[in-house]
């Protein structure tokens, strides 16, 4: 079992202890980039860490983060995200960066699919989930 499935497994099972504990099946899911502040290093030319993350507010639990190239780049990274984590049954909020059509394609077919998909359904590269949330 790679560490990636760990991981995907040890997470829905804090997401099943969550509802349990607070009842709440329905959370709200808020998609949102972050810089790290004082990341930078401007000695080497390195710019500041920048990622976006899915963060179940009612759990106090992040459901997945990726990194982006900077702030700019998280309309690329936010699909990504959306491919890592399940979706069913949350109430997404995005800010005005992530209100691109295709976004939001994706996160109507995640609502859809998401109870079809297992931890399994993890590739062996680790990062992707399989077509049928894409």
């Amino acid at each position: 079992m790679s560490l990636i499935t760990c991981f995907v497994n040890w997470l829905q099972s804090l997401r099943e202890e969550a509802i349990a504990q607070t009842g709440v099946e329905q959370p709200i899911l808020a998609v949102d980039g972050k810089t790290l502040r004082r990341s930078h290093d401007r000695n080497s030319g390195l710019g500041a860490l920048h990622s976006v993350s899915i963060w179940a507010s009612e759990y106090g639990l992040s459901l997945g983060q990726v990194a982006c190239a900077e702030k700019s780049n998280e309309i690329t990274a936010i699909p990504e995200l959306l491919r890592l984590v399940d979706i069913k049954g949350g109430i997404i909020t995005i800010d005005a960066m992530g209100t691109q059509k295709v976004i939001a394609e994706q996160i109507v077919a995640g609502l859809r699919a998401g109870a079809e998909r297992k931890p399994g359904d993890v590739a062996p590269g680790g990062d992707r989930l399989d077509r049928r949330t894409a």
